[in-house]
């Protein structure tokens, strides 16, 4: 599996470099290319191609839906990382963006990041009818604005210290992370024209994405700072809304089996084509940073 993620990562990380180098360099772009590079595990990136595969999508196509989606997530971290979000001084092992420059600069990279992720997906070397590369764009929106992770970063900042019920962490989860898993999901079979299979894998997205932060909540609970990257048990410090703190970490941890148990059961009908998503999905609920 770290065999194909590298692949992947190196995939992403050279069209992002090579992207970057065309573009008019500001005095942003220094912080923009640290926010965003060498970046991650692209668990996202990785999604996008295991669907693709399985859907027979060009990969040069996904490859740069890949790269928009990168510039999204790379956003939200350099703002959810801020003093007036999170606080973090950490990220990916090094200084945040805000640390390493300034709270205005992580601001406006953090923006400049989100607007060109529109951008890559507007280009015309992205080989898709018209139609198709608006679906895009507005189902990337959706996912990323108030509807989605900055939606989700809301309530995440409100639920602190508020007791709150299962249906409601589990809505905050599903914007804040579940919403750009979803448009991982789902962004292949828009380019594929498969559209009957939108539905269901807009579903599975979304219980992708309570996967990953349920990991993410785990690995706060019980990892290392110098072994993950960033500061760890922050959740119960800040009082964070989470599954882990409603339900206790043995019930979460049976809530993640159950529900990968449903995703696996809901592709058994690609059989091989899906196993290296179904791969993914493991090395999601399994990772230890």
């Amino acid at each position: 599996m770290q065999k194909k993620l590298n692949k992947i990562v190196n995939r992403t990380n050279n069209y992002l470099y090579k992207y970057f180098s065309k573009q008019k360099k500001t005095e942003l772009t220094k912080p923009m290319l640290y926010g965003l590079l060498p970046g991650g595990k692209k668990v996202r990136s990785k999604i996008l191609f295991d669907i693709g595969s399985i859907f027979e999508v060009d990969k040069k196509n996904i490859l740069q839906v890949a790269a928009a989606v990168e510039c999204i997530h790379a956003y939200s971290l350099i703002h959810d990382d801020l003093p007036c979000m999170d606080n973090d001084n950490l990220r990916r092992g090094k200084l945040t963006t805000h640390k390493k420059f300034s709270e205005s600069t992580a601001i406006l990279a953090g923006n400049s990041l989100l607007t060109i992720a529109f951008q890559i997906l507007s280009e015309k070397r992205l080989n898709l009818d018209d139609h198709k590369k608006i679906e895009l764009i507005n189902l990337l929106s959706e996912s990323s604005g108030h509807t989605g992770i900055a939606g989700g970063q809301f309530l995440d900042l409100s639920y602190e210290k508020i007791k709150k019920n299962k249906k409601q962490i589990i809505n905050m989860q599903i914007k804040k992370t579940g919403k750009l898993f979803s448009f991982c999901c789902v962004a292949p079979i828009i380019m594929s024209g498969k559209t009957k299979y939108l539905n269901k894998f807009t579903k599975i997205g979304n219980e992708i994405g309570l996967l990953f932060q349920i990991a993410d909540d785990l690995i706060d609970l019980r990892g290392k700072t110098s072994n993950v990257g960033k500061k760890t048990k922050k959740d119960l410090k800040m009082g964070k809304a989470t599954l882990i703190s409603l339900l206790g970490t043995n019930n979460t941890i049976k809530y993640a089996d159950n529900l990968k148990l449903k995703i696996f059961k809901s592709l058994k009908i690609f059989g091989e084509k899906g196993d290296d998503f179904r791969e993914t999905i493991n090395y999601i609920l399994n990772r230890t940073k």
